[in-house]
């Protein structure tokens, strides 16, 4: 061994490791086993220069060992370039795999290998080397060779190696992976599957070997007509154009068995041939045949008792449904060709449906009125396929215990085992069995509902549900709102509605007619409380409003009053909040005189037994994603409040999880979606899981007729708003922030190799907001009293600099913004730091901030007259509800990561009302988790645009390296 000073000598082995490749293996050598792949594959670009190739320590025999797949070994063994400065001395065992490879390269060039068929599986495809004779010099090489392999051991590298290559250019290899697909559609799928019994066959079969008869035969099945029952018939086909089939009957003079005679109308080429072809086709059907009773045991392979053959056979219909079932597949496996009747792949796939056919007078004029509870009136219908059948014929079919029918003029497949159980469940259940209104909807969305789990003798029983005419038309209108009648503006509304307001009045007005829930969705600032006061309003006009209730946040208790106050004066409202609000019958005696209540999310469940001893005519949630939970105190104290009409506003139906979406909707219409663990089985898994599009489609047409929402992007909205603008505004770490946040990613790094489960979230969870403090400045998160000496000093955070700077801009154009955080200390830091430099009044929004005082801030700040420039707000406390329109920047200081509760805050000022352009600028530190996860998110296609967004309880579910990767902190991003 030399050192660096000249070339160094190193001796390489090798073997093949049978089903895996070419293993490549060096003793461990001082300042070489670290850097051996990177010096013998220096040069080898299929391998991208030895980064693909599986590198191991084999400690008991210290050394290094290398797998190379097949391909590659291939293409690196047959010529070896290492760097210059490393000499290899290769074994004689590696010297003849080398020898290998490079005629195997030469025979695979020159296609000299064709389809093993003595090893052909349809599970594992195999070859083998076809040399032509007349390549002597490659069939020397070959015979030299193979004595030098079998000393080594190494005989079985000759096939496993042509294997092993085929197979892995076909799966890497487009121009191969092409190739083959061409040979599989010309040869069909199951000539490749399934070996025939004849190599000679298969081989033509596949495209391998050329016949030169004209003709093909296959064995054709002819279904029953002009007298004639199922009957089995050899069919030929011209080779060389695939057209028509010639059917050849028995000759009708033959005495004793019929026998298949050429007739004398085929082509006079195909004469010669056709006799001695059939006779053969004719043995192979047989042997194939052998163990199907129609024609032996197998004990005769070529003829039954009475002598006659396969290809004049006349079949019962039992018969007929045992061929196309099981006996044509024993055929297509014996690379014999079939000929099927066209119908019998879709007859075979059609399941026999029960349906439920509801009658006409549900849904029209004489019975307008229903619920979701109502029991629905309904016949009985069975279909397969395109053909329905009344439940007497249904029966009068199972009873002739057939496979095969033709009903309607068309053939179906029928199984006994199902035909019979639907018979006993009709016969049972058919004249009771009642379904809801609810019941009705879900069969129709969904497609199909359980009558019967699944079970030893079956699949589960299912039905679906024909509408009639006038439900329908009723459904079409709910799932596209602008088919729906409008209702006139209310006199007393004191306002101006938009087209798409007045049409989410007449919804929700259209879903109370039938006492059915509402979630009305509308983007953020598209005016969901002028909707729902237009709707209280209309309700009074025309039928009579009973006292009801309004649950909102407690920060836009005051921005309802004013908007009631202002659009609908008559409406008599009770605000139920504060430490004197009416308890016990004289909240009952209040309630019961007023239109509309008013109170909290947090007092639904401290004031339950004065909420629930009320009948409230209507019961809405503003926000209503504050219900996500199901299992809270809140949730269910607002789920057991009485209501004729159920109603929900929120710009964000499902912020995280699908079962928000489920809690949401076990408001506005108990029971709709299932109960929790139903939907989660049905639903959530599916999707959450695995992102199956098709659950996901049937998931939105179930919503979809409850639910209307509308985007301000939306072409029919019009709503002529000016632009916004988002932009990523980038900024470096301190270097004192730089070594906090190594430190914490460090703690994190520790942590996770001793953690467990719930430990290992919660450990992540924590990382995750000591990160974003240390981003925000060094003294949140060390927790400095702001009065301590540099404390809070703005030169130790870049992005407390930044946005300092731009509120001094933005105080010298005249304009306004709002500034997010999710950092209480952080915003009374802000706060304070704005109005030193600034001069200006600031505004701070947080949970604790009282109803009064939270209602004089956003006055305060609307009027444009008043000193001020920065309105800073946690972003719970902040983030909905709100009407902004004095400011025109939006600043996210620190990141949620949860695009929908972002785009939330962002569109306080970004509503009706706006009249300039709003600039939102995110915050993201460089080199940090900020901006990893932020183009993460940027790349992710949300579960929420596609069902009607995400935490970051996702980042929990990383790995370890993928978590290292995510925290850890890219230097050349830091600067002083």
């Amino acid at each position: 061994m030399r050192g660096f000073t000249g070339a160094e000598t190193i001796v390489v082995d090798g073997f093949w490791k049978n089903g895996e490749g070419v293993v490549l293996a060096a003793a461990h050598a001082a300042g070489l086993t670290i850097r051996l792949r990177r010096l013998l594959f220096a040069w080898h670009e299929a391998s991208w220069y030895g980064a693909e190739i599986e590198e191991t320590n084999n400690e008991r025999l210290k050394r290094t060992e290398m797998l190379l797949t097949p391909a590659v070994a291939l293409d690196y063994l047959s010529a070896p370039e290492p760097v210059k400065l490393l000499r290899v001395e290769w074994t004689e065992r590696v010297d003849a795999l080398s020898e290998l490879a490079g005629l195997l390269r030469e025979a695979l060039l020159n296609g000299w290998y064709t389809p093993d068929w003595s090893r052909w599986r349809p599970e594992a495809r195999a070859w083998r080397l076809d040399v032509p004779q007349r390549e002597a010099d490659a069939l020397a090489a070959w015979r030299a060779l193979v004595p030098r392999l079998e000393a080594n051991g190494d005989l079985g590298a000759v096939q496993g190696w042509l294997d092993g290559t085929v197979e892995e250019l076909i799966a890497t290899n487009p121009a191969a992976e092409q190739a083959w697909r061409g040979a599989a559609a010309a040869a069909g799928e199951s000539a490749l599957a399934m070996k025939a019994a004849d190599e000679d066959d298969w081989l033509v079969s596949i495209g391998m070997k050329r016949d030169h008869v004209p003709f093909r035969i296959a064995l054709q099945l002819l279904e029953p007509g002009e007298g004639r029952g199922w009957r089995l018939r050899p069919a030929l086909q011209d080779r060389a154009n695939g057209g028509a089939w010639f059917t050849l009957e028995p000759s009708a003079g033959d005495a004793g068995p019929a026998r298949i005679a050429p007739p004398d109308d085929l082509p006079a080429e195909w004469q010669p041939h056709v006799a001695a072809r059939l006779e053969r086709e004719e043995a192979k059907w047989a042997a194939a045949l052998a163990d199907w009773k129609r024609f032996g045991d197998g004990a005769n392979a070529e003829e039954d008792a009475s002598g006659e053959r396969v290809g004049a056979a006349e079949l019962t219909d039992e018969e007929a449904w045992q061929f196309l079932e099981r006996e044509s597949v024993k055929l297509l496996a014996a690379g014999c060709s079939v000929l099927l009747p066209g119908w019998w792949e879709a007859a075979r796939s059609r399941k026999l449906r029960l349906k439920a056919k509801v009658k006409s007078s549900v849904g029209s004029s004489d019975q307008s009125m229903f619920g979701l509870q109502q029991i629905v009136d309904f016949d009985w219908k069975l279909a397969v396929g395109d053909v329905d059948m009344s439940e007497a014929e249904f029966l009068q079919l199972a009873a002739q215990n057939k496979r095969l029918l033709q009903v309607g003029g068309e053939w179906v497949h029928l199984d006994p085992g199902d035909m019979e159980r639907l018979r006993r469940w009709l016969k049972k259940n058919g004249a009771k069995k009642g379904f809801t209104m609810r019941d009705v909807f879900e069969m129709h969305l969904r497609g199909e509902t359980e009558l019967e789990p699944e079970s030893e003798i079956g699949e589960a029983l299912t039905a679906e549900v024909e509408l009639n005419e006038h439900l329908a038309a009723w459904i079409a209108k709910l799932n596209e709102s602008s088919e729906l009648p409008l209702v006139e503006k209310p006199k007393a509304f004191q306002g101006e509605l938009r087209p798409y307001q007045l049409q989410g009045v007449s919804w929700l007005a259209f879903l109370r007619r039938f006492g059915l829930g509402a979630c009305l969705s509308d983007d953020m600032g598209l005016g969901k409380t002028i909707q729902f006061t237009a709707y209280l309003q209309h309700v009074m006009e025309t039928s009579g409003l009973g006292p009801s209730l309004l649950i909102c946040p407690t920060s836009v208790i005051g921005n309802w009053e004013k908007e009631l106050e202002r659009f609908a004066p008559g409406i008599r409202v009770l605000v139920h909040y504060g430490p004197k609000r009416l308890r016990g019958e004289e909240f009952a005696a209040a309630a019961a005189d007023a239109d509309l209540v008013v109170t909290s999310y947090t007092l639904a469940p401290i004031d339950e037994t004065e909420l629930t001893g009320v009948g409230w005519d209507v019961v809405c949630l503003d926000e209503a994603q504050n219900i996500k939970n199901y299992y809270t105190k809140q949730s269910s104290a607002i789920r057991r409040l009485p209501a004729n009409h159920r109603i929900a506003l929120t710009g964000t139906p499902m912020e995280n999880r699908l079962t928000e979406l489920w809690s949401l909707y076990d408001f506005t219409n108990p029971g709709y979606l299932g109960s929790l663990n139903e939907f989660r089985q049905a639903v959530v898994l599916p999707i959450e899981k695995d992102r199956d599009e098709e659950r996901i489609a049937e998931l939105q047409r179930w919503v979809k007729p409850f639910m209307l929402r509308r985007l301000k992007k939306d072409p029919a909205i019009q709503l002529s708003l000016p632009e916004k603008n988002e932009m990523n505004t980038y900024l470096s770490l301190t270097v004192e922030q730089g070594a906090l946040y190594e430190n914490v990613v460090s703690e994190l790094m520790n942590g996770l190799e001793k953690a467990g489960g719930l430990q290992r979230r919660g450990l992540i969870l924590s990382t995750l907001t000591r990160l974003k403090q240390v981003c925000d400045h060094p003294s949140l998160l060390l927790k400095e009293d702001r009065v301590s000496s540099g404390a809070w000093d703005p030169e130790r955070s870049n992005k407390l600099l930044r946005l300092l700077e731009m509120a001094e801009e933005i105080a010298a154009e005249g304009e306004r913004c709002l500034i997010f955080t999710q950092y209480v200390e952080m915003g009374a830091t802000l706060k304070r730091l704005l109005e030193e430099r600034l001069g200006l009044p600031t505004p701070y929004l947080y949970g604790a901030v009282p109803k009064a005082e939270r209602d004089a801030m956003i006055e305060t700040f609307q009027n444009e007259a008043e000193p001020g420039c920065a309105f800073v707000l946690s972003l719970k406390a902040g983030g909905t509800g709100l009407n902004l329109t004095a400011a025109n920047h939006v600043i996210h200081f620190d990141r949620w990561w949860n695009p929908a509760v972002e785009n939330q805050a962002t569109d306080r000022a970004f509503r009706i009302g706006q009249r300039r352009n709003v600039q939102v600028h995110k915050y993201v530190t460089l080199g940090t988790l900020e901006e990893r996860i932020d183009d993460m998110i940027a790349r992710k296609q949300l579960l929420n645009e596609q069902v009607v967004s995400g935490s970051e309880n996702w980042i929990t579910e990383l790995s370890t390296d993928e978590l290292r990767e995510l925290f850890s902190l890219r230097k050349h991003r830091l600067k002083g």
